[in-house]
């Protein structure tokens, strides 16, 4: 018998490829036959039952729900193939072999282990394959929290579900837009169109910006007794929903706070609405807690009662002994011959230096070099602090040229980093560690010679233990028993480095900072447990939209964390699980950087605890993943096609059954609320610039023919991006809080993985560099078309709307010329400004930023400090050159801009 295929990655890109499989069965039988590539799991253990049938031992087989195939996978570990519901594309197997083996376990909670392993891109087996105490109590912990915040969803009224499962999104003023073409004449109030759940027909009626929902819900209750005839019936029943959304209006908020209807007013649009009854919630919150049900019957755990302390244990505070430890022998050191190595160790509170560095002997250069060096550090074990953290680094010693001769001065020596790596001093149990341990090192980065040690660095070892040099080092063990970290509310004189209890209790009663100012607390140079305990609890105070809001700063704080269970973790989880918005941007947060191998392991327990406290999540997640490795593989195919690929290639690759079931029927990583429906391959396309990057459109048949599109990126690390939007979302928030709308743009960016992610599309909008070239027969006069945008803008806009159109112009110009000084954003041209058909400009593409310019031959490209050109005052003026009092207004936005700014 021929071997199987194996390397078959190019394999599951080919259209229509039938492709032979090998099966072994648990009988000993092995059958052979071709399959699709795009068939499922379950269908092909359909196919092999039949063809089973006519081999010998059929009769010894059972059930086919008693088994489940396994394979080879891409990382060349054994896969049970638990989700039968998956392609066989998607397992993508390394060799073309299935093998049927007897289900065993629980297989409700095997599947869901598989489904979360696949989602969050670590597999479970991982994270027990640590053999880590501090893992295993911080799953069995976070797994018992999470399960019984899923068993608290599960009572809660439709109305507080509501609340979780779809949260309303808000402006952060309730002021309705000054100017809307959706108000009648001489009227304070404004069209929007209503219709009910399972019914055609609409009402357009007449409504308060300022009424609160049930208002309008009883209006429309009123009109549909008036016109049917029909019983009346309460407001209180029924709840509002955004056509073609999963985004409900609710709640004690008024109508022109929702951000739909916010929009709509702004743009000139009726907002059009549908009206579902409380039953319709019911139900489909039932289903949702059904499926949670079976998943914490068949797999919840019992968290097992703590261990006892060992009875013998004393506090450390007594000995009054110097600490240290012993450095015993490096391994896998790569470094040049004639080189000394030597470690550095020095210890470390937070990003202070607790004493003096202390540096071992040279040896020499060795793949395993061994210095068996006591290191004895100028601070008493009575004074660490609990947060202690030990830092080494390894570098080599060269020495530098000798001098010409008549010098007296010696020889120097330069510094070679090598590798550093950092561990605490206490383990999660508050005890002082003792015994060996192999400290696996990260790579220094060869031109950093300022400072050797790391103490920013993360105190994970180097998960990559076959390749990293390691460090072996022993703790003392300076009593026969554990010395542990006690309380400082049971002691009298505490060491000097730390908070005093006095301190400590006054932190306690402390009045609660600013968000912001809160934020800065959580750095890594402040470590303290009582320190961060506050901050965790002035975080506490934040709205979910303010959340939401700081959610990547948060995120990126998890790295300063000393250990896996802590304050943070906790309650970013809470937040999370009571509302859903918040755990899907979490979720992709922490997911984009599952890759980076400092915060691989913290990050994906995260993940995994988030998971099993919304099982159903993982459904609508596990969707958006699918279509993103689409995504991901028709990047792949364009550019790295041996030819050209044209857009029409592109489009016969998307027409595939796989990739259009992966692409279809999604609700959007940038933006939970909205439901992509049917992608339009005939509007794909990808864009000329370097990473091919693919334009996506697609169509939502409840939306009436709009059409919504996302972009996505592979190749490009789209966090500074996401970083830069959301400052200027927070400026914006900011000036709308001081009753000032700039229709500013801060359009959707979201990094979903290692160098890709997506972005919005702003509907209706083009360069300012394509404008002036589509307004000029010469490319090389293009840019000095004065006339060019306004022009366009007329070409867009009615008379009686240009003049909207330019106030939407100045308004957004004066907002980005003022985001862009204080961001420091440079690097910017026509190419990536971009301005709308009704008058809104908007950067893209923020490459640099905080002041990070480009530079040639040493001189700074950056002229000016904003953008503001010729042709962008000429549209400012209506293209009256005479036209002072319109740029002196503008000029007067800009500066009420910049005041209002440094206030907050």
């Amino acid at each position: 018998m021929p071997p199987g295929k194996y390397g078959m990655q190019e394999e599951w890109e080919k259209e229509d490829q039938q492709i032979t499989m090998d099966f072994l069965l648990p009988t000993g039988i092995f059958l052979k036959f071709p399959v699709s590539r795009n068939d499922t799991i379950k269908s092909i253990k359909k196919m092999v039952w039949k063809n089973a049938r006519s081999e010998a031992l059929y009769s010894a087989l059972d059930d086919p729900d008693g088994y489940v195939f396994t394979c080879i996978n891409q990382t060349a570990e054994r896969e049970e193939l638990e989700e039968e519901s998956r392609r066989l594309s998607d397992v993508r197997p390394f060799m073309c072999v299935l093998k049927l083996v007897a289900r065993e376990g629980d297989r409700v909670e095997k599947l869901t282990n598989t489904q979360i392993s696949q989602l969050i891109g670590k597999g479970l087996h991982e994270f027990e394959a640590q053999k880590n105490h501090e893992v295993n109590e911080f799953r069995t912990k976070m797994r018992t929290f999470c399960e019984e915040k899923a068993q608290e969803r599960e009572s809660l009224p439709w109305q507080q579900w509501m609340e979780f499962s779809f949260p309303c999104e808000l402006e952060p003023c309730c002021a309705p837009p000054e100017s809307s073409s959706v108000k009648p004449k001489n009227s304070k109030k404004i069209f929007i169109q209503i219709k009910f759940e399972s019914c055609q027909e609409s009402f357009m009626l007449q409504q308060d910006p300022q009424d609160l929902p049930v208002a309008l819900m009883k209006s429309a209750l009123k009109k549909k007794a008036t016109v049917f005839r029909s019983v009346r019936q309460e407001p209180e029943d029924y709840t509002l929903q955004v056509n073609g959304r999963w985004e409900f209006i609710y709640g004690k908020h008024p109508l022109c706070q929702f951000k739909y209807i916010f929009s709509c007013l702004r743009n000139g649009q009726n907002p059009h609405l549908t009206m579902i009854h409380h039953s319709t919630i019911v139900k489909y919150q039932e289903e949702q807690s059904k499926v949670c049900s079976q998943v914490s019957k068949s797999g919840s755990l019992s968290r097992p009662p703590p261990l006892p302390l060992k009875k013998n244990t004393s506090s450390l505070w007594s000995i009054n002994e110097p600490f240290y430890i012993h450095l015993l022998q490096g391994s896998r050191v790569n470094a040049d011959e004639g080189m000394k190595l030597v470690v550095q160790a020095g210890l470390f509170h937070g990003s202070e230096l607790l004493c003096k560095v202390v540096t071992t002997s040279e040896v020499t250069v060795c793949s395993e070099p061994l210095w068996d060096q006591k290191l004895e550090f100028d601070i008493n074990v009575a004074d660490l602090p609990r947060m202690s953290r030990l830092c080494f680094a390894l570098y080599a010693v060269i020495e530098k040229a000798k001098k010409p001769r008549g010098t007296k001065k010696k020889n120097k020596k330069a510094d070679c980093p090598i590798a550093w790596v950092n561990t605490m001093v206490f383990d999660y149990k508050d005890q002082l560690k003792t015994g060996e341990f192999l400290l696996s090192t990260w790579p220094s980065v060869p031109d950093d010679k300022s400072d050797l040690l790391n103490p920013m660095g993360t105190v994970e070892k180097n998960p990559n233990i076959d390749s990293a040099a390691g460090l072996l080092i022993r703790f003392p063990n300076i009593r026969p028993h554990p010395l542990y970290y006690p309380p400082l509310d049971k002691v009298l004189t505490p060491p000097k480095y730390i908070l005093n209890p006095p301190m400590v209790s006054l932190l306690r009663h402390w009045p609660d900072l600013p968000a912001i100012s809160a934020l800065e607390l959580l750095d890594y140079s402040f470590p303290d447990p009582a320190v961060r305990s506050f901050t965790i609890r002035c975080l506490k105070k934040l709205s979910d939209d303010e959340l939401l809001q700081y959610l990547i700063q948060l995120v990126q704080v998890l790295k300063y964390e000393s250990y896996l269970d802590c304050d943070l973790t906790t309650f970013l989880l809470e937040r999370a699980l009571s509302n859903r918005r918040i755990g899907h941007f979490l979720f992709w947060h922490l997911r984009s950087e599952i890759h980076v191998a400092s915060v691989s392991l913290r990050f994906g327990l995260i993940l995994e605890a988030y998971c099993r406290g919304d099982i159903h999540h993982i459904k609508l997640l596990t969707k958006q993943n699918e279509a993103l490795g689409k995504m991901k593989a028709l990047s792949d195919i364009v550019k790295s096609g041996s030819q050209k690929m044209t857009v029409d290639d592109l489009k016969l690759c998307i027409r595939q059954e796989s990739y259009l079931d992966a692409l279809s029927d999604l609700y959007s990583p940038l933006n939970p609320s909205i439901f992509l429906a049917d992608i339009c391959v005939e509007k794909c396309r990808f864009m000329d610039s370097k990473m091919k990057p693919l334009w996506l459109m697609y169509l939502n048949p409840s939306l009436q023919g709009d059409m919504m599109g996302i972009i996505f990126k592979n190749g490009d690390d789209l966090r500074q991006d996401m970083l830069t939007l959301q400052m200027i979302q927070l400026m914006e928030n900011l000036w709308k809080t001081e009753g000032l709308d700039l229709r500013m743009i801060p359009y959707g960016c979201l990094s979903t993985g290692n160098k890709m992610g997506l972005i919005e599309v702003v509907k209706n909008s083009d360069t300012i560099a394509n404008i002036q070239r589509n307004s000029s027969n010469s490319a090389a006069t293009a840019a000095f078309n004065k006339d060019a945008l306004l022009n366009w803008l007329k070409s867009k806009n009615p008379e009686d709307k240009l003049e909207q159109a330019i106030e939407e112009f100045t308004l957004s110009c004066a907002g980005y010329c003022v985001a862009t000084y204080v961001l420091g954003i440079g690097d910017r041209h026509n190419d990536n400004i971009m301005i709308r058909e009704t008058g809104q400009l908007f950067h893209i593409d923020f490459g640099h930023f905080l002041g990070n310019f480009k530079r040639k031959l040493g001189i700074n490209r950056e002229r000016v400090p904003f953008i503001l050109t010729y042709d962008f005052v000429h549209v400012i003026q209506q293209g009256r050159t005479n036209n002072s009092e319109k740029f002196e207004r503008y000029r007067d936005v800009i500066l009420y801009n910049f005041k209002t700014y440094p206030d907050r």
